[in-house]
């Protein structure tokens, strides 16, 4: 009776392995990417928010966002930086959201620190890790065709 038990138990988990694997699984794209079993993997989420800086010297300011949107595109070709964008109007005074290609939150403050518009608290900015898509990278492919003008 027990080597019965442990054939059929042997066959379920085999049976139970074959229903969630993955037919399209690429292994070096997986690997190419960072991906754990679950084609995820770690990053780091941030959120913009209005800093202390309340200047109303708009040469200033405009310089600062100018620099800002400089480094957004430097960290992007970095691959360091993948998903960047700002929100609407809100009362949590959120102002943008950067996900970083990083694995660490120490990684990210290193890189927010050359943020010209962070560095004159015309934003400040609170690190979280998350866990998502390790095949979020692949979108900035196609959202490098799909923009007419570069902001």
């Amino acid at each position: 009776m027990k080597p019965f038990l442990i054939l059929i138990i042997a066959l379920l988990s085999t049976s139970i392995n074959a229903q969630n694997s993955n037919p399209n699984y690429d292994a070096e794209l997986a690997k190419e990417l960072g991906a754990d079993n679950y084609g995820m993997k770690g990053y780091v989420f941030a959120i913009l928010k209005t800093g202390s800086n309340t200047s109303k010297n708009k040469e200033e300011k405009n310089k600062a966002f100018r620099g800002h949107l400089n480094n957004i595109n430097r960290l992007v070709k970095e691959q360091k930086l993948i998903v960047a964008g700002p929100f609407g109007k809100n009362e949590n005074s959120f102002r943008g959201l950067f996900i970083f290609n990083v694995k660490t939150i120490e990684e990210a403050k290193e890189l927010i620190k050359t943020d010209p518009a962070v560095k004159a608290k015309y934003l400040d900015v609170d690190l979280y890790n998350w866990y998502g898509s390790a095949a979020l990278s692949e979108y900035l492919k196609a959202a490098d065709k799909i923009w007419k003008i570069n902001p």
